[in-house]
């Protein structure tokens, strides 16, 4: 792989063939570590990789569509996301002009000499155009903005100059979607965010939609081994487009919604009507078929507004075990049903026991999706 060209803009990147979205990035990419499993756990996100409706008053009873279905997702950052530093060979050596400068893994690039990059393409042609005069380049470190000053060197490989920064401006996999607001158009899918592989930042939002998608086939989960759903998507056919992306989920609207399609409503549980003790997930774990599968809800944790794990579940149906194993990454974004209600979503899968997991409460994530 050439040095600044990790991850590709547009609908080239974007295979037919595409593996789940995983826990901290997509793009077929292997899911990060969780922050707060139990002691000896290690939980996965349980994936393969605007603007709201008002929000309701307290006395309204929110209704939404359950959907369960696997989606293809593809998304392009606001800026391009310094994923590695590295040396570059020249004719005097190796040299690493992005780690000189000041430049670090997470960085955010918005602009090179005034002028906004959002894409490697535009960031490649501004080094060439430059050459080996100084540049100055913006930057976001979380919430800072930081201005720097840099000089790209020739490589003496291809004669192209680059800086020493790898850069990821696109990703592209599979996940579930949750419900549909036929009210206001939005979806909600995943449960969490889609987060880099390789820094675990979540990613900034520049665009992004969703696509039809068939699940081919199934990894198995064993202890130590979560497995994932593979699938194919139409890159040619948007659904969707995405308009936040935040760590209870991410949020569009459709422009078709023939998914929805005679699908009932149900209402939207608030976190008191929770309760431990058998639920219902509804997956789509082989072609475009939604199937329902029991699940127990063994915990429900504590309001916290810094992690959006706020449930343990444990799958109880044999068929689903026998099928996957349990939860697989591609699962993320299930929607957890309990007493005719909507009460959540599948996010994690824990590494050590696939077979349970954390879910977020489905008010939580229409919350999110109202405030964006």
């Amino acid at each position: 792989m050439k040095e600044e060209e990790r991850g590709q803009r547009g609908t080239a990147a974007l295979r037919l063939l595409a593996v789940c979205l995983a826990a901290a990035g997509l793009l077929s990419l292997a899911p990060a570590p969780a922050a707060a499993a139990g002691p000896g756990e290690t939980a996965l996100e349980a994936w393969s990789f605007g603007g709201g409706a008002q929000q309701p008053s307290a006395e309204t009873v929110r209704t939404v569509i359950p959907l369960g279905r696997a989606v293809g997702i593809k998304l392009f950052s606001d800026g391009v996301l310094v994923v590695g530093l590295s040396e570059i060979a020249t004719q005097q050596g190796a040299q690493a002009p992005a780690k000189d400068c000041g430049l670090q893994e997470g960085d955010i690039i918005t602009h090179i000499n005034s002028e906004e990059v959002d894409t490697i393409e535009e960031v490649r042609e501004i080094l060439q155009e430059v050459g080996d005069r100084q540049m100055s380049i913006r930057c976001l470190r979380g919430e800072k903005q930081l201005q720097m000053t840099v000089q790209a060197v020739q490589c003496s490989t291809d004669g192209t100059y680059k800086l020493g920064a790898w850069i990821r401006d696109s990703m592209a996999g599979i996940g579930t979607m949750t419900f549909y607001d036929p009210a206001s158009g939005v979806f909600g899918a995943l449960g969490h965010g889609i987060s880099d592989v390789d820094t675990a930042m979540l990613m900034p939002l520049s665009s992004g939609s969703i696509m039809y998608a068939e699940v081919t086939d199934v990894k198995k989960s064993e202890s130590g081994n979560p497995g994932e759903l593979h699938g194919a998507f139409q890159v040619s056919q948007d659904m969707g487009e995405l308009y936040a992306n935040t760590q209870q989920g991410i949020f569009g609207r459709l422009t078709d919604d023939g998914l929805a399609e005679g699908i009932q409503p149900v209402e939207l549980a608030t976190r008191d009507q929770v309760q431990m003790g058998e639920a219902t997930i509804l997956s789509n774990i082989a072609g475009d078929q939604v199937e329902a599968y029991t699940v127990e809800i063994t915990r429900i944790y504590p309001e916290n507004d810094d992690d959006p794990r706020n449930m343990m579940i444990k799958v109880t149906d044999p068929r689903l075990l026998e099928a996957t194993g349990g939860i697989v990454q591609g699962m993320s974004g299930s929607p957890i049903l309990q007493n005719g209600r909507l009460v959540g979503a599948v996010t994690h899968v824990l590494v050590n026991d696939p077979t349970q997991g954390y879910g977020i409460l489905a008010e939580n994530m229409l919350e999110a999706a109202n405030q964006q």
